[in-house]
């Protein structure tokens, strides 16, 4: 007899949709509020184990077929290069530099650093805790 597995898949669609949009939420507020890269990162985590979880990790695979640990890489090279950039001005390592900017369609805007900065924590603890609960996961011993 084959299980029917509908409701825990819509359930779970519509649950990592809004864990996902909580986690970009937490993400762009994190420079001036609790929240950021690291707990936006490990919210983006949560929706997509639940994924693996409700469906399989074969099908889950295909549909997400990202390499974990050349995202680690990529998030350390974006976090270290904002860091970088404030050391080209003469200031101290990950010192940040904001300002307010008019766009045509969104009105008055903030833009600083600390968004790279968050962006690159955030593909880190992604990655991470991804490859390392799949990597378990994926033991068969």
């Amino acid at each position: 007899m084959k299980t029917n597995y509908l409701m825990l898949h819509t359930i779970t669609r519509v649950v990592s949709f809004i864990i996902l949009s909580f986690s970009i939420f937490l993400f762009f507020a994190g420079h001036n509020n609790p929240g950021g890269g690291f707990i936006g990162g490990l919210m983006t985590a949560s929706a997509l184990l639940l994924l693996y979880v409700s469906f399989d990790i074969k099908s889950i695979k295909k549909v997400i077929p990202f390499d974990y640990s050349k995202i680690i890489a990529i998030g350390l090279l974006i976090a270290i290069a904002t860091g970088l950039n404030s050391m080209l001005f003469g200031d101290a390592f990950l010192t940040q530099y904001f300002g307010y900017y008019d766009v045509p369609i969104l009105g008055e805007i903030e833009l600083t650093t600390a968004l790279p900065f968050d962006l690159g924590i955030y593909l880190v603890v992604v990655a991470i805790s991804l490859l390392i609960i799949l990597t378990i996961a994926e033991d068969d011993s």
